[in-house]
């Protein structure tokens, strides 16, 4: 079945305020098996709010308006809906009762601009109206029309509560069954992972997005049917071909991230972690340990910014530093070193590069990046080059730091 979204408010079209009641009752619709045919946001103005519903109506099984239902002058969806539908505004006794109770019991004043809530197009049914929250629905040519406030939480509360149980029963076995996964990648363009998507050849089996996420890629598969059981089956075996056809390029998904991912493995296998950080700045320590539980398995790290630094805590030589540089091979190597034997961790990197705008060179232009790799193994340094502003070249940096080590863990 197909819906329609229709926000309104000039606080919306001035971009005073973001909106995000759309993006939240998309989303929880599609879940609920419904498409959205468009969204639209549009300000206050009674013509062109009428315009946009009966325009909707006409192609269309549903639709949903929010905003413009509250007490003040500037609120006008009700009187534009009376207006183009030809339905009359009508007091709905049991609101006024209500207003008329809270009044009483507040101020004591016999009437207030807060009756305008009160009066609804012909024919409309409160949503809950002992909620104190605007909101209401219209039966109109056989089809349902949802009003509900433009305020975020109410209209939250309203969309899960009454719209989708009431949808739910209007529209009952009409509904599509939808599976979606998200797959984060790192490492490839959009443009590789559809080439690498394509030689699948899935057909018109799934819908398929690429998304770029900096600094990762993520790719939206969704199947829909009106079969359960049958868009699960096709859905499983699509999402194993997927995994089967990238392999570790896809390092999560959903809501996973390179973080998360990497302190699941790391506690599966029992293992510890430190970190030795130069032009990342502590950002790596801060990805890791924004996830819960990461004591678990995170040791620490240090930030060894300044040479002195490198020297004094992680043992490099000053001789290294003079002949090689903080950004090389050699510093790389006996930071991480020097960052396991202090910690103990089971595996450790270390990251020395320039990030930019300024300090680098024709031999090390900015961008050069050094990430050491420790176990008890042994000791492997990689070189990259990556691009960008500063703030991007310091997050491929740590994404990439990560990635490493997830890799690493997962070939041991």
């Amino acid at each position: 079945m197909l819906g329609e979204i229709i926000a309104i408010g000039n606080e919306l079209t001035s971009g005073r305020i973001n909106n995000t009641t759309s993006g939240f009752a998309a989303h929880h619709l599609f879940e609920a098996g419904f498409d959205i045919y468009a969204m639209h946001t549009i300000g206050d103005t009674p013509a062109l709010i009428g315009e946009a519903l009966k325009r909707a109506l006409n192609r269309v099984d549903f639709v949903l308006v929010t905003g413009g239902l509250g007490p003040t002058d500037d609120d006008l969806t009700t009187q534009a809906v009376s207006e183009a539908l030809n339905r009359p505004t009508m007091p709905n006794l049991e609101i006024l009762s209500l207003i008329r109770q809270h009044l009483d019991a507040h101020t004591g004043q016999p009437a207030s601009s807060l009756d305008k809530l009160a009066w609804l197009p012909e024919g409309a049914e409160t949503l809950n109206p002992g909620s104190k929250m605007a909101g209401f629905q219209l039966i109109h040519g056989g089809k349902p029309i949802f009003f509900l406030p433009g305020v975020p939480h109410q209209m939250k509360t309203l969309l899960v509560e009454q719209v989708l149980p009431r949808l739910a029963t209007w529209y009952q076995g009409k509904q599509l069954t939808s599976v979606q996964r998200v797959y984060k990648i790192f490492g490839k363009t959009e443009n590789e992972i559809n080439e690498l998507i394509d030689q699948l050849k899935l057909g018109d089996c799934a819908t398929i997005g690429y998304y770029p996420v900096f600094p990762d890629v993520h790719l939206s598969m969704i199947l829909r049917g009106n079969n359960s059981s049958t868009t699960e089956s096709r859905a499983a075996e699509t999402f194993h071909r997927i995994e089967e056809k990238l392999g570790t390029l896809i390092y999560g998904r959903d809501q996973e991230s390179m973080a998360s991912v990497l302190g699941t493995i790391l506690t599966k296998q029992k293992k510890t972690f430190s970190v030795a950080e130069s032009c990342t700045g502590g950002l790596v320590s801060s990805l890791i340990t924004a996830v819960a539980g990461s004591s678990s398995y995170y040791l620490g790290g240090v930030t060894s910014y300044a040479n002195s630094m490198k020297h004094t805590y992680l043992g490099v030589e000053n001789s290294l530093l003079e002949q090689f540089g903080a950004v090389s091979h050699e510093v790389a190597e006996a930071m991480v070193r020097g960052m396991q034997e202090k910690s103990g961790a089971d595996i450790s990197i270390s990251i020395t590069g320039i990030a930019g705008p300024d300090g680098g060179t024709t031999e090390k232009p900015v961008g050069t990046v050094f990430i050491g790799l420790a176990q008890k193994s042994g000791i492997e340094v990689s070189h990259h080059l990556f691009s960008g502003t500063r703030y991007e070249i310091q997050q491929l940096t740590a994404q990439t730091a990560l990635n490493i080590v997830r890799k690493q863990l997962l070939t041991t």
